[in-house]
């Protein structure tokens, strides 16, 4: 199941535990991605908190937590190639996974119909 937030992320949740990256219309609206700073492994974030920053040639944007829970693992690879956030930002371009700590925050998220009308108008 993906889901999505307002803030332009995307969740993969899988049993307990969610990989979080930016969605399409993030990358394109921020341009060619240059740095990624990521949350620290082990580190427990509550939902809305910040959770890393992305910087482009165009600008800089934090990137939200989309739900609260615990870092389990951060994506090393786009702290090298920064750039996977925009060529593959659903897929290599991912940046942490979280171990959730309340399910039923999924609710207030997005599908896959809703994000595309919301992002559409965004």
């Amino acid at each position: 199941m993906i889901k999505y937030t307002e803030d332009h992320e995307w969740l993969k949740v899988e049993g307990d535990s969610a990989t979080v990256g930016i969605t399409h219309h993030a990358q394109d609206a921020l341009g060619d991605v240059v740095f990624v700073d990521l949350p620290t492994v082990g580190g427990t974030l509550a939902q809305k908190d910040v959770a890393g920053v992305v910087e482009s040639v165009k600008a800089a944007a934090d990137v939200y937590m989309p739900v609260s829970g615990h870092i389990t693992e951060v994506n090393e690879a786009l702290r090298s190639d920064p750039s996977l956030a925009n060529t593959d930002p659903l897929g290599a371009g991912w940046f942490f996974k979280v171990k959730l700590a309340d399910k039923s925050q999924l609710d207030a998220l997005m599908d896959e119909p809703g994000y595309t009308t919301f992002s559409a108008n965004a």
